[in-house]
């Protein structure tokens, strides 16, 4: 399972036309980007994998992450042990968390004990009559617990919405050994405007989730840069600019410990497959 250099994070390869997300998928691969991620906010994800496996011959396809309320363990793994029969060594299994006020929408209190809850879906994964192994998952992990049972119980961790900072502080907890997957948000575009344009709405839904806003908390962002979205916080989120810009915030999660380096490009249609903006990048990776 190759999972160096650049993947695609990609809510429309999840959710978008299954036709233009089967076609895209091919071509990324042909591209060069060494994974693809997809998002798991209800719906059959594992129906996802299976069809962007089918659609691909090497990439790996990754979960970002699979929601562990929403599935059960036997199940998951019953078709983990399925897709790697029939496609091999390439599903990596991102599991997460989510986000109390997603979770308890649906179904008041059911968010609690997230460590905990983490560990007994861990506990029933390796339960199953075909276990998944944990060299064939990770974690979604901002704070130092989640970390640290990512390291000891997976095959590392997967961050989102954070900066090399954070990559940095995600290695020192993790150590040497454990996988560093974080997710960095792209905008290709020529100006500042253009990017907060596109980006501010985005990150002020997501900073609206207390994981979110907690890390930046603790990464030393104040609580007005994060009830604002300022100009420190998203630069420190977001990389805006050409391809140049792109990649070298690229090279700074690399420089900060990074193994693997999903990019999400936002654009101003979310529903819109970025095909464009991802031939330019694999231009210049």
């Amino acid at each position: 399972m190759d999972l160096t250099g650049i993947g695609i994070w990609s809510s429309q390869l999840r959710y978008g036309d299954a036709g233009e997300s089967t076609e895209a998928a091919a071509e990324l691969e042909e591209l060069g980007f060494t994974a693809l991620w997809i998002p798991d906010v209800g719906g059959p994800v594992l129906d996802a994998v299976a069809r962007l496996l089918a659609a691909t011959k090497r990439t790996v396809i990754a979960t970002g992450i699979l929601n562990l309320w929403m599935h059960e363990p036997g199940d998951v793994a019953e078709s983990y042990a399925a897709l790697t029969d029939e496609h091999g060594d390439r599903f990596l299994l991102g599991i997460g968390v989510s986000h109390a006020p997603l979770i308890d929408a649906g179904q008041p209190g059911r968010y609690r004990k997230p460590l905990a809850a983490t560990a007994a879906f861990l506990d029933g994964l390796d339960a199953a009559p075909r276990p998944v192994p944990a060299e064939g998952r990770v974690l979604a992990a901002l704070g130092p617990k989640m970390l640290a049972m990512s390291a000891s119980r997976s095959r590392g961790a997967h961050p989102y919405l954070v900066n090399p900072s954070h990559t940095a502080y995600a290695r020192s907890v993790l150590g040497e050994g454990p996988l560093l997957l974080p997710e960095q948000g792209v905008i290709l575009c020529d100006t500042y405007d253009e990017a907060r344009r596109i980006g501010t709405d985005t990150l002020r839904a997501y900073l609206s989730m207390p994981n979110y806003a907690n890390n930046m908390l603790r990464s030393g962002f104040s609580e007005d840069d994060v009830a604002q979205v300022s100009d420190r916080l998203f630069d420190a989120l977001i990389a805006w600019g050409d391809e140049e810009a792109i990649m070298r915030r690229v090279a700074e999660h690399r420089e900060a410990g990074a193994d693997h380096v999903c990019v999400q490009v936002l654009t101003e249609d979310p529903r819109a497959f970025p095909r464009e903006e991802w031939r330019r990048l694999a231009a210049a990776i």
